[in-house]
């Protein structure tokens, strides 16, 4: 697969790149960022952490906002920001424009129902696709992570969980921990995967997190702010820690207060999640 390079820019002596390819799997052109920590080559090759971000995002959310970059080069740690959905003008979008449903909100599943089943596979694309690529045009270690932040931190979790064998650790901020029981949730599966609610449980983060071998589970870190406005009936971290104790699994939850849903929070953070990953990557 070719890439067709953006943009680029030099940060915290590495380099920050957009690309744009064509995408087998959503049958559109697809975006992502990813940043190159100083060193690395051919003869030096890094672990790589996946970002998956929320709602309204894109690739470049993260990337500006998240002062990832000066920890990420201290800690020798690629980072490739995917896109939310798939976009153009071919694919669907919702029919009243809503926020929540549609373009810059794939919510990390195959989508099964049409229209949206032409373009909105990006399970396939995060878990396949967008790997295969970065393999294969970058020097990476083989070894990777995976995180995100809302929608994002529902998809970094539902595909850390089903695929423990491809990603040592998993971490989020503020994740969407059970869409089957959330507005959000219901209306996005509902759409993508059509009313049978069985179908829905594959993606859910904490019904997988109840029936995951702690064994092979990989290390869990969940941060959310208190002051969250969608924390009671969005997000509702409490059905995460539940399915965590019932499996026997060490979730490292941790809740801070004042702290809401934005980038001021997440940058906040980013450097304790960068060091926990490069921990278990290493």
């Amino acid at each position: 697969m070719s890439l067709e390079l953006i943009s680029k820019n030099k940060v915290h002596g590495g380099w920050h790149k957009r690309y744009r390819h064509e995408s087998a799997v959503n049958n559109c052109t697809m975006t992502f960022a990813i940043y190159l920590p100083p060193g690395v080559d051919e003869s030096q090759r890094a672990p790589v952490l996946y970002w998956l971000s929320g709602l309204t995002c894109s690739d470049e959310n993260f990337m500006q906002k998240a002062a990832a970059f000066k920890s990420a080069a201290e800690l020798g740690l690629i980072i490739v920001a995917a896109d939310t959905s798939p976009r153009g003008e071919q694919v669907a979008d919702d029919k009243e424009g809503a926020y929540d449903f549609g373009l810059g909100a794939g919510f990390y599943v195959n989508a099964t129902q049409a229209p949206y089943d032409q373009h909105y596979q990006m399970y396939d694309y995060i878990n396949e696709e967008l790997p295969a690529l970065i393999n294969e045009h970058f020097p990476v270690s083989g070894k990777q992570s995976i995180s995100g932040h809302s929608m994002g931190g529902h998809g970094a979790l539902v595909l850390g969980l089903r695929n423990s064998d491809k990603f040592a650790s998993i971490s989020a901020f503020a994740p969407i921990a059970s869409p089957t029981r959330c507005p959000w949730g219901e209306k996005a599966l509902a759409g993508y995967l059509g009313n049978d609610k069985q179908t829905w449980r594959e993606y859910d983060s904490s019904l997988l997190l109840a029936e995951t071998n702690a064994e092979q589970c990989p290390p869990l870190l969940v941060s959310q702010g208190l002051a969250d406005d969608f924390l009671q009936q969005q997000l509702k971290p409490e059905l995460l820690q539940a399915s965590a104790d019932e499996a026997g699994i060490a979730l490292i939850l941790e809740q801070h207060p004042g702290y809401d849903h934005s980038y001021f929070f997440i940058s906040s953070f980013i450097d304790q999640h960068l060091r926990f990953h490069a921990k278990h990557l290493a």
